[in-house]
Formats: C-alpha cells, structure tokens, sequence
C-alpha cells in the first residue's frame, strides 16, 4: 500500500466513527457525557456499534462485560441482547459501576434482559461464576482487566464463544506515546496490550483476529477446551 491509500484508510476510520456518533440513540450520548464528566474515557461509537452487532450476529444471550467505567459499550451490548437474556458487568471502580447501575436502573421498564453489575476486580469475581455458561465477553478499560479475563475465558465460554478484547492499540489514554503501535511506548497499558496479543494467538484453544476497529479489537472465538 502506498502513502494515497493509507491517507485514505485514515480518512475512511473518521468518516466511519463520525457515522457511528451521529446513529447513537438520545440514551447512548447523554451515557457517554456522563461517564466523560465522570472522568471515565469512553471507547469509539464505531466500536461498541459493532460490540451491539456482535451480540446479535452471535445469537449470544449470556454476555459478561468487563470494565472500568465502559458504560457505552455496556448499553450498547445491552441494545444488543433485545430484552432476552442476561449482561453482567463487572467494574472495579465504585464510581464506575455506580454509573452502570443509575443507567441499569433507567432500562428497567425497556427491557426484560437481567441486568447485574458487580464492583469487583475481574481476577476476583470471574472465578466465582459457572462454567460454560457463557457466549461472549467484552473487556475494555485497565490493563488488568486483560489477561485476568483471559485466564477465565476458556473456563467460561460455551464452545464457539467469543471474547473480544478493546483498546488493544492502547490509544484511548489521552497521554498514550503511541501506544501499542509505537515500540518506544512503555506505558503499562501499550506493553499489556502487546504481552495479550501474544498469549491469546499462541492458544490453541482458540482462533482469533486482530482489527483497526476503533482503537483495535482483538477477536477470540473458542474452539476447544
């Protein structure tokens, strides 16, 4: 590829994320302001549009979202269960998770889906939950979410599960140095996003892609124990 085509790839993200923001429902953008207030980064619109879809494509109706005030991604794999089946998020934060819950508690007459947040760190309350009950996890937010997530998923997931990982560039830190894709960023984030890549391609448990979707999505589809 030349120098015209990534000029045009990079124009092709904006136009695409600038789509995402203007579809998102009144609910979804006053969320998204509010974490911000909060001090809580939210991920791109495109990103959890496609995490909406990726519940729908997947038939999934047991959904583990874990994160750290990812109160978008959040509502937006709540849209995509329909009002069937269970979300659980999970947040280490107090003040994350109490967002999830004001927003949680705002859906209660919209849905029929169960809908439980849990403040807890992942490596936690993660083990403590059924195996094989599970069709897909989202992980967004600290570095530590990461690989204490993974180490559960095989646990976790039905067969043809999948997890999905964000921010795998490390970009959504206003202070990232470039995060995953610039080799000089050894911010804690850039160098765990690096070691997850790694550890989730070498498992043989699993077939996975890494996309420039958002600020990067890694996919992991479990094909066996």
């Amino acid at each position: 590829m030349d120098k015209t085509s990534y000029t045009n790839l990079s124009r092709a993200w904006e136009f695409a994320e600038d789509h995402a923001f203007s579809r998102q429902s009144p609910q979804i953008a006053k969320a998204r302001e509010m974490a911000h207030k909060a001090g809580f980064p939210q991920g791109p619109a495109g990103q959890a549009e496609l995490l909406s879809l990726l519940v729908r494509m997947t038939a999934a109706s047991s959904v583990i979202m874990v994160g750290t005030g990812s109160v978008v991604e959040t509502l937006q794999l709540a849209a995509g269960l329909d009002g069937a089946g269970q979300l659980t998020a999970v947040d280490s934060s107090a003040q994350g998770i109490a967002l999830v819950r004001s927003l949680f508690s705002t859906m209660a007459d919209q849905t029929t889906a169960r809908l439980r947040a849990v403040n807890a760190p992942a490596q936690v309350f993660l083990p403590r939950l059924n195996a094989g009950d599970y069709d897909l996890i989202v992980v967004a937010g600290d570095s530590d979410n990461y690989a204490a997530t993974f180490e559960q998923a095989p646990r976790l997931l039905r067969t043809h599960g999948v997890i999905a990982f964000t921010d795998v560039f490390a970009l959504e830190d206003a202070a990232a140095n470039g995060g995953t894709l610039n080799p000089a960023d050894r911010s804690r984030k850039a160098v765990a996003m690096r070691e997850l890549v790694s550890l989730v391609e070498a498992d043989e448990r699993f077939v996975t892609t890494l996309t420039p979707t958002g600020t990067g999505v890694l996919f992991a589809v479990k094909t066996a124990d």
